[in-house]
């Protein structure tokens, strides 16, 4: 007999620890990043690069995903995962720090706390959208998996203000207080929340039961070769490749240009992560009025919702040509709202497509989940690269800071513009609307 599916207090646990993860990370993607452009002087392209180490580690996705499909439990992949992220948080702070007395060995430990970072990413997070995909219902999962997303905004808007807070006046000691904190605190909270969540092995299926174990090559090729499986992932790696260029450039653009200090920046992170989650939930509630309508479906959503960050990104390149007269707030908020309401139509499209391979391909779901998470990595490794060293190779050719933040800005737009005509031509899951979502919770149990 199968395990059993979890109710909508399983869910909730679950979003706690995507929430835990996202805590870590935003201090890696925003925090360190700063620092080391603003404070150190260092060149935007080190941390850009750090950074796409650590996403490229994470092309190992598929491979824990089938890990954790050959011992059937994810619950030690999610925590195992989660304590090699936070140490990697914890020294990829103190290399920072280090950098700052000795740029070699900072730099170099940082490699090996960037690489540790990837890892814990990879497996926690996998297995965590495996478990989620594989014990709630299919009429579920994409509620759940919209509940698990906004969670996780929610993580970062919490960490990127209490974190912004304790770091002014800024000092290395505070950072390495402070990531240490983070990390302590989300691994805590992540063995607590998982605690008997998952059952214990006799709960599972039994062994006579389950598929035979496939090679992993095989498993792999099998799900590339599933049509609309390798549609969504192109159009993944496309849309994410958009998303992650302006994550590294608009804290050292808030810095340099407008002037505002590593806390205020901090908190400008948070403004945007909170725009994203006001964003996921008014996606949502309009869906509600407009259902059975163009502007109702998961493909409105998300082409509509990259037509939006395009336009927000090209009010960013108005920031850098302005200066500080410009409500750089507001605008940041604004892009976070858009990314916000195209993010819960990608995620609902996941959860559909993960539940159909659950139920037509059981045994391989990490597999697939991966897949999708290898894709979204190498975007998010390439985007990162691409705006940091772009805007370095701006500001040495231009004298005008603010004119070359705007032409990295102008080029992220249009990549957004790009991802819009591609999600026009994905064919879409067979997954709920947004409107869906609230009718699911208003019968939730």
């Amino acid at each position: 007999m199968s395990a059993r599916n979890f109710g909508w207090l399983g869910v909730f646990r679950l979003g706690l620890v995507q929430a835990s993860l996202g805590a870590i990370v935003v201090l890696t993607t925003s925090t360190l990043n700063r620092v080391m452009v603003v404070e150190l002087a260092l060149p935007a392209l080190l941390p850009g690069l750090l950074l796409a180490l650590h996403y490229l580690v994470q092309i190992s996705r598929p491979r824990m995903g089938h890990g954790s499909d050959l011992g059937q439990r994810r619950t030690p992949w999610i925590i195992g995962g989660m304590f090699t992220l936070g140490f990697g948080g914890w020294l990829a702070a103190l290399a920072t720090v280090w950098m700052g007395s000795s740029p070699a060995a900072g730099i170099a430990l940082a490699l090996v706390a960037y690489s540790l970072i990837g890892l814990g990413v990879a497996a926690s997070g996998t297995s965590l959208l495996v478990l989620l995909a594989t014990r709630v219902a299919p009429e579920r999962r994409a509620a759940a998996a919209t509940t698990v997303w906004i969670m996780m905004i929610a993580g970062f808007v919490v960490t990127a203000g209490v974190a912004g807070s304790l770091l002014d006046p800024y000092s290395p000691t505070r950072l390495m207080w402070v990531a240490g904190g983070v990390a302590l605190a989300a691994l805590g909270l992540t063995t607590l929340a998982l605690l008997g969540l998952e059952g214990t092995r006799q709960d599972l299926t039994p062994a006579a039961e389950r598929p035979a174990p496939a090679d992993f090559k095989a498993a792999l090729s099998e799900a590339w070769t599933e049509p609309r499986a390798r549609r969504f992932t192109i159009f993944v790696f496309v849309s994410m490749l958009a998303f992650s260029m302006q994550d590294l450039v608009l804290e050292p653009f808030a810095g340099l240009v407008f002037g505002l200090s590593p806390g205020a920046t901090t908190r400008l992170s948070g403004l945007q992560h909170g725009g994203a989650l006001l964003g996921m939930l008014l996606a949502a509630a309009a869906g509600s009025h407009w259902a059975g309508r163009q502007w109702g479906t998961l493909r409105g959503w998300t082409v509509w919702g990259c037509v939006a960050s395009a336009l927000a990104l090209g009010g960013l390149v108005c920031a850098g040509l302005v200066g500080p007269a410009w409500p750089l707030r507001a605008n940041v908020f604004l892009l976070g709202l858009s990314t916000g309401a195209f993010s819960i139509a990608a995620i609902a499209s996941m959860m559909g497509l993960a539940g159909a391979a659950a139920g037509s391909d059981q045994g391989h779901e990490g597999v697939r989940m991966g897949l999708w998470g290898a894709a979204q990595a190498i975007a998010f490794a390439l985007g990162g690269l691409l705006g940091s060293a772009a805007s370095d190779l701006m500001r040495w050719m231009l004298t005008d800071v603010g004119l070359a933040y705007a032409l990295v800005f102008f080029v992220d737009a249009a990549l957004f513009v790009w991802a819009a005509r591609l999600a026009s031509r994905v064919e879409p899951a067979r997954g709920p609307r947004p409107a869906v979502f609230l009718a699911q919770l208003e019968r939730a149990p």
